[in-house]
């Protein structure tokens, strides 16, 4: 599946201003480009009736002309979990058409989950031309010899939200996973009292992201809690139902459990399981993510706190990162740790992923 950029003409071309303005199509290239023989008259009648049909340039196709050639970026991330992954997909499609006048275009092939099949959705994008990709590895290990391959060819593979620090890749767009750990301990244990015993959920420690988050939380939560303990850590594979049982499970096995820190974008099910059990504020939850879904339980008071990784800003930096290199030259940094934010109940209403949006599709 291929996503433009919003690189085509509109419904209006140069053939159909050339008809209302009356005059060639040449005339009319001229004056759109601000080239000489026309007339200063003709020009601002001809520029006029293009404003008035909302006529948008080609601008992939002035790149081709001027020699640029098409810049194509693979994208294989995961679909789900949309409310994470969507808004990833979106900051690399935002920033993507801000650079379509360099013939930027973006080749979406998506994996259905963060370590399904991403070595063969990546092969399929190396076989349509792309000159870098961009992607989610959730089972690095399995993906390292891929990623190599892909660069050998000369195709630059930039990892967001999670690394392949043991592959070839030239670069990475993350949070640094271990600080946001240690953050999540520090606020755990300003929340909670002292001896308390909390779990934490994850997705798979396989991934890096998760692993790291995972070491800097239990590593650091007993120096921020005197005498507190992390009695469990849950993998739950980023599954909806299976973060729900195996977090209900939890809380039967642990009944005084005082806090939980959620290091996947999964959280809504443990928010379920917590209010379903009538467990509302008398377990501190931490969360790592932030969407319209969320707002709800910020205000009961069921999330504490969201230690936030800014996914669209990820997609944002790791496209212009990859353009300014493949179209100015400029060399791409190993990597690109951004620090994570802390979202509570009061500043809630600062982020634009929990403002009001139209319905996914």
């Amino acid at each position: 599946m291929r996503i433009g950029t919003s690189l085509g003409m509109g419904r209006i071309g140069i053939q159909e201003i050339a008809a209302l303005a009356k005059v060639s199509i040449g005339t009319v290239d001229r004056a759109l480009h601000g080239r000489k023989r026309i007339s200063e008259r003709t020009r601002k009648r001809i520029l006029k009736i293009a404003q008035q049909v909302g006529y948008k340039p080609n601008l992939a196709a002035r790149a081709l002309s001027a020699g640029r050639g098409l810049t194509r970026i693979g994208v294989c991330i995961p679909r789900e979990i949309h409310f994470y992954f969507d808004q990833l997909r979106d900051g690399i499609l935002a920033e993507a058409r801000r650079h379509e006048h360099l013939g930027v275009e973006i080749v979406y092939n998506p994996t259905e989950r963060l370590g399904f099949r991403e070595g063969e959705k990546l092969k399929e994008l190396m076989r349509q031309g792309i000159r870098a990709a961009i992607i989610a590895p959730g089972d690095p290990q399995k993906l390292t010899p891929v990623i190599n391959e892909v660069e050998r060819n000369n195709v630059r593979v930039m990892c967001v939200d999670t690394d392949a620090a043991g592959s070839a890749r030239s670069s990475v767009v993350c949070l640094d996973a271990k600080v946001s750990g240690r953050l999540a301990a520090e606020l755990m244990g300003s929340f909670v009292a002292a001896g308390s015993r909390v779990a934490m959920i994850t997705g798979m420690l396989r991934t890096e992201t998760h692993g790291k988050s995972t070491k800097g939380f239990c590593e650091s939560f007993p120096r921020f809690c005197q005498g507190g303990k992390v009695v469990e850590v849950v993998e739950a594979h980023d599954d909806e139902q299976e973060a729900f049982h195996k977090f209900s499970e939890l809380l039967e096995r642990h009944p005084a459990l005082a806090g939980v820190y959620v290091s996947t974008a999964n959280c809504l099910p443990i928010c379920r399981a917590l209010r379903a059990r009538n467990r509302n504020g008398r377990i501190k939850l931490i969360t790592s993510d932030l969407f319209q879904k969320m707002i709800p339980y910020f205000e009961k008071g069921i999330i504490s706190a969201s230690i936030y990784e800014r996914p669209y800003l990820q997609g944002q930096i790791a496209t212009r990162l990859l353009v300014d290199h493949l179209v100015q030259g400029r060399p791409l940094p190993s990597h690109h740790y951004l620090a994570p934010e802390i979202v509570m109940r009061s500043t809630l209403h600062f982020f634009r992923e929990v403002r009001r949006r139209p319905a996914r599709a």
